[in-house]
Order: C-alpha cells, then sequence, then structure tokens
C-alpha cells in the first residue's frame, strides 16, 4: 500500500499534523496551568492546606471572683462542659446535630437555630459551641460515641456559681447566657457566653469578663491532635471586694422573713454599703445554666416582686422620715428655732379642709424637739405653709432627694421631689395648698427610695457629706454634694434623733442600746386613704394592699464610727413596731450584741 505523502498545498491541521498539533496545546495547557497553580496561586494554596492541618481554639478566660469583705466567696466559677462542631469536618451537619440533640436532649429546632448563629461568628475550621453546659453523665456518653461522628468535641468552660444563693441575689445579680443584641453590639462575645444580666454582674461586667486566649493545634486527617502552642493566652477577669459583711446580711434576711421590703446599712464615714437587703429574693444560680419557663412565671407572677431590688428600684412615700428635711429647712431658712412652738390638738385646718395629726387627742404645745421626737404632723403642717413648696422642693433636692445616689448597681430609679412647675407641667394642674400640707409630712407626690434615705441620714452625722454608696471594699471615699445644713443644725436634728430613742414619748424606744448611741426617725406612709370600716382595725385585720408602709431611718455611733440603718416594710403598718425590730436585729448584727450569724 502506499503511503500518503502529503504536498506543499496540504494544510497542517490534515492528516498525522492535527495529533501533534493537538499533543502540543495540550502539554502547553498542562504547563500553563502548573506554572499559574505553583507560581501566581502558591501562597494562596499553602494557606489553604496549612488550613487543612491546623486548627485554633478559643482559650475561655475564667471570671473575676468577688468576696464579701471578710474574704469568703460570694461568686465564683466552677468548670462546665459544653457540646462544640467543627464545621469543615463534619460531613453530614444535619445527622450530627440530630445526634446532638439525641445525647443532650436539646430542642432540634432550638439547636439548628443556635447552629445557624454561631456560623456568622465562627469560621469553618473553629470550633464552635453548639450546647453549653451539658451534665457530667452527658460528657462520658459523647466522649464514648465520639470517634463515630467527625467533628464533634468536647469543651470546658468556666461557669458562674454562688454559694449564698438567695442571700445577695440583688446585689451580685447573675449571668446567663448572651442574646443577639448583646453578641451583636460586643464582638468580643461569642455564641454561648455568659455576661452580667443584674447587681454587680452588670454594672462591672468590663472588670470581670476578662479576655479570651487563642490556641493552635495541629491534626492528622482523623482529627487527632498532634501539637498545640498558644498564639494568646486568656486574661482572668478581675477580683473584687465587696464592703458587704455576710453576718450583717444574713441578720438582715432573717429579720425581714415573710415580709417584702429593703433593708440599708452604710458606713456612714465612707459611705461603704455594709448589708443591702431586698425582701423576698431568688436564687441567681438558676439563670446561669438557664431557667425554666415554669420557674421564670412564677418569678414574674409573684404579687411581691421578688426580682425587684427594693433598696434601690422601688421608691415609696418617706412619711415621717421627711421631718428630718423639713426641720432642716425650717432652721436654716429662719422660718422656726429651736424653741418655737405649735399647739397640737389633732387636726390642722386649711380652707375648708381638715387635716388630722396621726394621734387624734393631739400632742399639746409642741417644740421641734418633741415634734421629732413624738413625730407630731400638726406641726409639720404649720411649718409647711410658712416655708412653701418651692422652698421645700428645692431643701429636699439638695438633700440628694429626687437624685440617683449612683451607687454600682443597675436601674436605680431617681425618685420624686415635686414643686409646682413640676405638677403644672407633668399633670397639667395647679398646685394647691393640700400638695404642701401631704408633701411637709412625706406624703403626696414625694418619693424617695430606702438608699436615698440612708444616705440622707449619713450625712446628718459624718460632717455633712452626701457620700456615693460605694459597694467595693478598694473604693475611697466620693463626696457628691453636702448637706444645706450648718452643723448647729445638723447637731440638733441629729440630738432629736436621740431624744426618739432615749426620752419618753419617743417613737422608737426599742432601739436603745447600752454604749451606743442611736438616733432614729419613724415613718409611716399611707398608701390609700381607708374605708371608715378599716380605719380603726389593727394592722392584721386591714386587707395588705391597704396596709400603710412602715419605715424606721437611724443612725448609731460608737468608738468614733457612725453607721447608718435603714429598714423599709412594705405594706407594714407602723414604722416603730414593723421597721423597729428589724433595724434592732442590724444594730445587735453590726455591734455583735445579737445571735451567732
Amino acid at each position: 500500500m502506499e503511503r500518503f505523502k502529503p504536498s506543499q498545498d496540504t494544510p497542517l491541521w490534515a492528516g498525522p499534523n492535527v495529533l501533534l498539533v493537538l499533543c502540543v496545546l495540550l502539554f502547553a495547557t498542562l504547563g500553563v496551568r502548573l506554572w499559574y497553580l505553583q507560581v501566581v496561586k502558591a501562597d494562596v494554596y499553602r494557606d489553604k492546606a496549612q488550613e487543612n492541618r491546623i486548627r485554633q481554639r478559643v482559650l475561655y478566660a475564667p471570671r473575676g471572683v468577688i468576696r464579701d469583705a471578710y474574704g469568703t466567696l460570694v461568686a465564683e466559677n466552677v468548670p462546665a462542659y459544653a457540646v462544640a462542631v467543627v464545621r469543615e469536618e463534619c460531613p453530614d451537619i444535619e445527622a450530627t446535630l440530630d445526634q446532638i440533640a439525641s445525647w443532650t436532649g436539646e430542642d432540634r429546632q432550638w439547636l439548628q437555630k443556635s447552629f445557624e448563629q454561631g456560623k456568622r461568628r465562627t469560621k469553618s475550621f473553629e470550633e464552635q459551641v453548639v450546647v453549653s453546659n451539658i451534665p457530667f453523665d452527658t460528657v462520658a456518653r459523647i466522649e464514648a460515641e465520639r470517634h463515630h461522628w467527625p467533628g464533634v468535641s468536647v469543651v470546658v468552660r468556666p461557669k458562674r456559681f454562688y454559694p449564698t444563693g438567695a442571700l445577695l441575689a440583688h446585689v451580685l445579680g447573675y449571668v446567663a447566657r448572651a442574646n443577639d443584641k448583646e453578641l451583636a453590639q460586643d464582638p468580643e462575645l461569642l455564641l454561648g457566653d455568659n455576661v452580667g444580666k443584674l447587681g454587680v454582674e452588670l454594672a462591672l461586667e468590663r472588670r470581670l469578663r476578662g479576655h479570651k486566649g487563642l490556641e493552635e493545634f495541629e491534626v492528622d486527617a482523623v482529627g487527632r491532635e498532634l501539637d498545640s502552642r498558644r498564639l494568646r493566652a486568656p486574661v482572668p477577669g478581675e477580683d473584687l471586694r465587696l464592703a458587704l459583711q455576710l453576718p450583717l446580711q444574713r441578720a438582715g434576711v432573717r429579720a425581714m422573713a415573710g415580709k417584702a421590703g429593703a433593708v440599708v446599712v452604710l458606713d456612714a464615714d465612707t459611705g461603704h454599703v455594709l448589708a443591702l437587703v431586698s425582701s423576698p429574693s431568688y436564687d441567681p444560680n438558676d439563670f446561669v445554666t438557664g431557667i425554666s419557663h415554669q420557674r421564670w412565671g412564677a418569678l414574674v407572677e409573684d404579687p411581691l416582686h421578688p426580682m425587684q431590688n427594693r433598696p434601690i428600684q422601688s421608691a415609696y412615700p418617706p412619711g415621717s422620715v421627711f421631718k428630718l428635711v423639713m426641720a432642716g429647712a425650717g432652721l436654716e431658712s429662719g422660718a422656726i428655732t429651736a424653741s418655737t412652738t405649735v399647739y397640737c390638738n389633732g387636726k390642722y385646718a386649711i380652707g375648708n379642709r381638715v387635716y388630722r395629726c396621726w394621734r387624734r387627742g393631739g400632742h399639746g404645745t409642741v417644740d421641734l424637739r418633741k415634734s421629732l421626737r413624738e413625730s407630731c404632723d400638726v406641726y409639720y403642717y404649720a411649718l409647711g405653709e410658712r416655708l412653701g413648696a418651692d422652698v421645700i422642693s428645692d431643701f429636699a433636692r439638695r438633700c440628694g432627694l429626687g437624685e440617683a445616689t449612683g451607687v454600682d448597681l443597675p436601674h436605680e430609679r431617681r425618685g420624686l421631689v415635686p414643686s409646682p412647675t413640676w405638677k403644672r407641667e407633668r399633670l397639667g394642674r395647679k398646685w394647691v395648698g393640700g400638695d404642701t400640707i401631704n408633701m411637709s409630712i412625706g406624703q403626696g407626690y414625694v418619693v424617695t427610695t430606702p438608699m436615698q434615705i440612708a444616705r440622707l441620714v449619713a450625712a446628718l452625722v459624718n460632717g455633712g457629706r452626701l457620700l456615693r454608696p460605694l459597694l467595693l471594699a478598694s473604693d475611697t471615699p466620693e463626696e457628691q454634694g453636702r448637706l444645706p445644713m450648718s452643723d448647729a443644725t445638723r447637731r440638733m436634728i441629729a440630738d432629736a434623733m436621740v431624744a426618739v430613742v432615749r426620752e419618753d414619748g419617743g417613737t422608737a424606744r426599742m432601739l436603745a442600746r447600752p454604749g451606743i448611741r442611736v438616733g432614729a426617725k419613724t415613718g409611716t406612709a399611707q398608701v390609700v386613704k381607708l374605708m371608715d370600716r378599716y380605719e380603726k382595725k389593727d394592722t392584721e385585720d386591714i386587707p395588705y394592699k391597704y396596709r400603710d408602709h412602715a419605715w424606721l431611718a437611724a443612725f448609731a455611733e460608737k468608738d468614733g464610727r457612725h453607721y447608718a440603718v435603714v429598714a423599709f416594710v412594705e405594706h407594714g403598718g407602723h414604722g416603730g413596731s414593723e421597721a423597729g425590730p428589724v433595724v434592732g436585729a442590724m444594730l445587735d448584727a453590726l455591734f455583735g450584741l445579737g445571735e451567732a450569724p
């Protein structure tokens, strides 16, 4: 057979030349591709290869612990376990999540949501926590079966624990899982992180939290860890020590058992908070691992509102405790002197309306000392008319009422000191004489918090300094202002408060303690005007919601140290009989006179 012989006119792509051209093009393409991958994209693919064998893990920083004034732990950290996944190593995410739900008992729909949220904040090769706070028996089960589920791991994280339970709930607050808003606002937070929600835990969150570390580790093809190195060490949160004294706090909780209300004890010379009781209370440990719907519903629906931090978040009419302010305003303005007298026959007329004194038969001739000792209302009705609403309002504000005290706790209320201008602008109504009469005995629109009253009493005996209440033992005294009173006026008022405790007719005689100078002022704040059928009945025979609030504000002095003690019993009835024993228990605990803590 004759071979084919191309002529000069035969095209290059005809016959065997076609194969030659195709081979040249093929090898040229491969060469270019190899050059592109090995030279141009060398860094990219080297990094990808590195990712395939290098993983990163977050190192969680322990939260700072909290102790009381004596060094007792009141908030600490214990180990907790969480389930995490590395998405890149999971061949079947849906099946893996199904298995995690089976291990932990978590709702599968919630688990899917948790996973999707975490994807936005973690890389595919990082451990992504999907379930936090799993019990140890679940950890053991997962570890036994984990080799069947690539990409699943158990991580150890610190968990908050409050050894004192409900005792300090309103001071400490609690930590719980960060919500969507908190995660969005803080780039340092990861899904499943706990953050402060109330109390000191929230107010001092940045100091307590610390900063996460980062570790890099090498794994083989089946995910076994080969080697690791720390890229960034975790920084623990700051440890804090409260000025608060646990024995004193326990005494307050015992004294308030079965009552709703508040107790505040301040070191009057420094402003340190030695006790802060809000009753009833709750256990902050319920929130750390996620509170059940049933338990949360019980707290929210409780008519006594155990979540409310009454010393700073509840504002009440101060009742006759406000007479301390009135006495100061009267003396400083010159409207009265210590010897100015008013005759009390049990009632006081203004216009066509009659206002009664708490003692129906009256107190007879009353001077300033007697007016405070026996808490005569008529004396202060007359003084209120002399001073006028604007003078009273201005003086009360300069005494620190109607403004937040600045204590390191969230959601503090300011209270209210009303004025004719306030009523016109807020309520659209004119101020009338009856408004002044009511304000003169701490009723009407004026409302204060127990913390404000404690700060006021402290200033009466510390030289007139209005100090910011301090929760941390390391904080130094911070003066926010001064009482608008001379030393002579303050001494006169303080001496009258001592008479309330020591002299016949005093409304707080139960507080007398040998060797201790105690002064006090009782207060009964009317909640509603009682119907005739309840007016002459004993407190226990009146429906709870109609009963008066009971106040007792006191100071105590021994060995040159001064303390302010305030007790408030919500719907308790009379100040002396209901709040008096509470303050008495606090004095005994404060000076080592009562039962052992």
